[in-house]
């Protein structure tokens, strides 16, 4: 089930990063989270959010994780900011620490979590955090149904660094 989890972590993260692009609604990204998790058995966490990076760190958008109707605007080059969605295997409610960062799910069950920073393109998206050439290829990324290897973004740019990356990644050693 662990792995069950950590795939559909990574595989709804993708699918909403890869939807990424100028003019859509940034309140779009929640329903593909949803929808992709809770057909495989898992909930969300709606009581935390990717957001916004700017001259403050965590600003707006906020980025639901889940399907909603909140006005958080629509998608433009030059845009930065983050998805991050908290899966559960059971339910999605958590208890916080008393050090005020550290959060697990109220119920024990396991969790798991996956961010990129992104900025938004004229064509696209690229994400600002990622891997590089020595980074080791896991078996979310090599299995995934969704995205085979690494995911860089879905600009020109960002579509020929993934390729070159994924081709030494991803041949058999």
């Amino acid at each position: 089930k662990a792995r069950q989890l950590l795939q559909a972590t990574y595989d709804c993260w993708v699918k909403a990063m890869s939807f990424v692009e100028p003019g859509r609604d940034y309140k779009d990204i929640g329903a593909i989270i949803e929808d992709h998790v809770t057909e495989k058995g898992f909930t969300t966490v709606k009581s935390f959010c990717g957001h916004g990076i700017g001259s403050v760190f965590h600003t707006n958008p906020n980025i639901l994780h889940y399907r909603n109707n909140e006005p958080a605007g629509k998608m433009a080059p030059g845009h930065t900011f983050t998805i991050e969605p908290m899966i559960c295997e059971g339910e999605n409610g958590y208890l916080m620490w008393p050090d005020d960062w550290t959060a697990t799910t109220k119920d024990g069950g396991r969790s798991a979590q996956f961010e990129h920073t992104l900025l938004i393109t004229p064509d696209g998206v690229e994400a600002l955090t990622g891997k590089i050439e020595s980074s080791p290829v896991q078996f979310w990324e090599r299995d995934s149904e969704v995205h085979e290897g690494i995911w860089l973004g879905t600009s020109a740019a960002a579509k020929e660094r993934e390729a070159i990356l994924n081709t030494s990644l991803l041949s058999p050693e």
